[in-house]
């Protein structure tokens, strides 16, 4: 099995004991060595700080990551593992995220213009017929094609 599957399906099985899922894996050289970063999520809307994941979070699940790493070895070389959340201004990556984060207030940008622009922030209201649907300040609705999303990330809000 490759090295970075193995390590997935580690994470994957500390993260789904605690209640959590990996949101993302990478493995990369850095100026301080070869890092891989476990990024973990909690499923539903993470709106407030209770529903997210927490620094005691990424504790635990690195430290029974690594107990497992140190017994199965998976890389050739020394690395640093790190486990962190998406953060408050995640990526939105696909129409489950614009979905799941319905309510909360988010930039997206397009590939082409859409009502005479490309860039675009306003309260998330969800995905209907392959399109974003994002309420701009003013009240007005913006139907977002999702074939023409660059990008979107969440806001922070206080």
């Amino acid at each position: 099995m490759e090295p970075l599957a193995q390590i997935r399906g580690i994470a994957e099985r500390v993260a789904a004991s605690r209640g959590l899922s990996v949101w993302d894996i990478q493995s990369r050289r850095e100026a301080v060595g070869h890092v891989v970063r476990v990024i973990i999520d909690r499923p539903g809307p993470a709106a407030t700080p209770e529903e997210s994941v927490s620094i005691d979070d990424c504790e635990q699940v690195n430290h029974e990551i690594s107990t497992i790493l140190d017994v199965e070895d998976p890389l050739p070389f020394a690395y640093t593992l790190e486990v962190s959340s998406p953060g408050l201004d995640r990526p939105l990556r696909d129409p489950a995220d614009y979905e799941r984060f319905s309510g909360r207030l988010a930039k997206v940008v397009v590939r082409e213009a859409v009502d005479n622009q490309k860039a675009f922030e306003g309260r998330l209201r969800g995905v209907d017929d392959g399109h974003v649907l994002l309420e701009a300040p003013n009240g007005r609705m913006h139907r977002l094609p999702l074939r023409l999303v660059m990008r979107g990330r969440l806001e922070v809000e206080f």
